[in-house]
Order: C-alpha cells, then structure tokens, then sequence
C-alpha cells in the first residue's frame, strides 16, 4: 500500500531552521534542485558540513532528494514549501544578508550546468566546423555579425593599435579609441588613413579618466585592456559615465589565472577576474541585465581563458 510522507512537525522545522546556513541551504534549495557540490561552491562550505545540514533537513522532513546518475539533486518537498517554511523563507530572505549573493551565485552555477550539457551535445553532434569548410572563416561570421549592429557611437577603450576599432567602424556611426600609449595612437591613426577609414577618433588618455564627455556613447567595449587597469572598477564606472541612458558595456576579458609571468610578459596589471568579481564591478557602477561566461579556452598551457561580460546602464 502506497504511504504517503507525514507532514513535518512545527517543532522540528523551528528546531532546524534555527541555524543560518541551513536558511541559506532552503532559501537556495527553494528554487532549483543542486547536488552537494553546487552547493558547495555556492556557499563555500565543506562537503562534510553541507552533507550534515542536508542529513538534518532531510531528517526533518523539509528536504527530498533525488538520484541522477552518480550524484543526487536535493530540493525542498513541496508540501513544506506551502506550509509554515514558506513564512519562514519569506522574512530569512530579507534576514539573512547573505541570501542575495547567494542567489547570484546560484544562477552561476546552474549556468554552468547547462553549458556542460550543451558542450556536451555539441561534442557528439558530429564533425561540421572541426574539418577545413571552404569559404568558412572567423572574419566573414564577424563582418556578418556586424551587419546586425544598429549604427551607433562605440568607444574603444584600451584601444591598442586600434585592429578592434577598424573593425567596429565600418559599423558604427562613430568609433573613439583610447589608450593610453601615444605611439599606439600613432600606429592607429596611420592604419586608419592608410585603409581610409574617416569614423576612427583615437585619443590618448587613461581607462580610468577618460578624455570623452558625459553620456557620449551608446555602446563600450574593453577587449582585454581592462586586466592592464591599475583600478579595473574605476574604469568601468568611467565606461557608466560616458555611456547614454539605455547603454551597453562588452568586456573580454582573460578569466583568472594562476600564470604569474603574464605581469612580466605583458604588462598584466591583474590575472584576469572571476565572473563574480566583473558582475560586482558593474553591478556596482549600476549596470543591469548582467550576463557573464565563459566564451573561449586555449588548448596550448596555460591555457588562457576569455571571459564576456554584458551589462545594460539603466535608463
């Protein structure tokens, strides 16, 4: 005969729930099913400590879990969630200052859950793209890609010899490009008149006090130039401050690393940035509609990873 689960008792929730990280472990567990090693890495906890708050929650009747290959995906039984734990969760996550970073976190990880799946399909999907394909080049998908910007004024910070902005202006309405080297913004501007390109502005000035007025742009881009700031969150406040209302920022940058020589190779400021670290950054200076991930990795050691991060300046 089919035995259904007995509600959970008021004294036993009040009992568990007394502890802080067993909130934090519910209010995630609230929205999405994680295994101990996702939580893990949300909380920045042990395994023992987590498995113990789950074995106490589960004990408690307020968490089930589920077997998928060779982990388990906990989550809070549904019956609970309606009951008194859902006051409980309520006024924790205003409560717990925790929680909303926490919740960030969260979203990270499930992202990369579902990057894995969807690399994994792609790796079985078959051979097209991996053999030489006539007429088939990164340059045509980007000058393709191009075709579908809106005409706009981009700046380019940490501009280089300026290939990037090249690139962007047959595009763009406008592009300035800004570094801080004067014999980059020599190179830069005989490239431009040697290709005749008229809508380059290259101006030499620092990241971080930028030589362009107040909501100037509609679109910044820091392809791997911000790694070279001495304070990268100055420099993405200044992108705010020339973006208009309703701008967008784009950063490429290197994900962090351990390869120590790059200071010394190539001037690196810093080894890269985590995506928690950008997403603070421009959450900070007031973008919204973040999105970060992980776009590129080179096979050859260190094996350099690039990082996208995308915001919106609020309007």
């Amino acid at each position: 005969m089919y035995q259904i689960n007995p509600m959970p008792s008021i004294v036993k929730i009040l009992r568990v729930v007394a502890d802080p990280n067993r909130l934090r472990i519910l209010l995630l567990l609230r929205g999405e099913e994680l295994s101990v090693a996702e939580l893990q890495e949300i909380l920045a906890m042990g395994q023992s400590t987590i498995s113990t708050h789950l074995s106490q929650l589960k004990q408690a009747g307020l968490v089930e879990d589920r077997r998928t290959g060779k982990s388990s995906l906990y989550s809070i039984r549904s019956d609970a969630a309606e009951g008194i734990l859902g006051g409980l969760l309520k006024q924790a996550k205003d409560e717990i200052p925790e929680a909303v970073p926490d919740q960030a976190a969260m979203r990270r990880v499930v992202k990369k859950r579902q990057d894995r799946m969807r690399s994994f399909f792609d790796s079985v999907a078959g051979r097209l793209g991996k053999d030489y394909v006539p007429g088939k080049s990164w340059k045509g998908v980007a000058e393709a890609l191009l075709r579908l910007m809106p005409a706009m004024v981009i700046a380019d910070l940490g501009a280089g010899e300026g290939a990037f902005a090249l690139l962007l202006a047959e595009r763009a309405v406008k592009v300035i490009a800004v570094d801080t080297s004067a014999k980059m913004i020599e190179v830069g501007r005989e490239q431009a008149q040697r290709h005749g390109v008229k809508n380059v502005e290259y101006r030499l000035g620092d990241m971080e006090e930028l030589p362009i007025e107040d909501a100037a742009v509609d679109l910044v881009f820091f392809s791997q130039s911000l790694h070279h700031a001495l304070h990268p969150e100055r420099a993405v406040q200044e992108a705010s401050r020339i973006l208009k209302p309703g701008g967008r920022i784009v950063i490429l940058d290197l994900l962090k690393h351990r390869f120590e020589e790059a200071r010394e190779l190539y001037a690196d400021e810093w080894l890269g940035f985590s995506e928690a670290e950008l997403e603070a950054m421009l959450e900070k200076a007031g973008f919204s509609n973040l999105q970060t991930s992980v776009v590129h990795k080179e096979p050859e050691t260190p094996q350099f990873q690039t990082l996208l991060a995308v915001g919106d300046k609020e309007s």
